[in-house]
């Protein structure tokens, strides 16, 4: 990917919803909900603080995360659909 992104925020791919239910009834694509949990691709360098020094992120390429609803800007990059959002929109990293 040649995008970078800049000072917090994350670069994100959605993790594919589940197709079924726990009883088995298949959800058509029209009826599902667009996944809270991603991986990182890409992360920027970090937020400053007042002082101008670098605050690196918590995050990595990679990490398998949970993010709000509503967060964050959805984009095309390379053909692919990804979200570009805040550190602070990050709800934690799934271990």
């Amino acid at each position: 990917m040649a995008f970078r992104p800049l000072h917090d925020r994350v670069v994100v791919r959605r993790l594919d919803a589940e197709e079924k239910t726990k009883g088995g009834i298949i959800i058509p694509d029209t009826a599902k909900e667009k996944p809270s949990e991603g991986e990182v691709v890409a992360v920027g360098p970090g937020a400053r603080d007042e002082n101008g020094k670098l605050i690196p992120l918590d995050v990595k390429a990679g990490d398998k995360m949970l993010f709000g609803k509503w967060s964050g800007t959805e984009v095309k990059l390379d053909g692919r659909d990804v979200l570009i959002l805040k550190e602070a929109d990050i709800l934690g990293v799934i271990a």
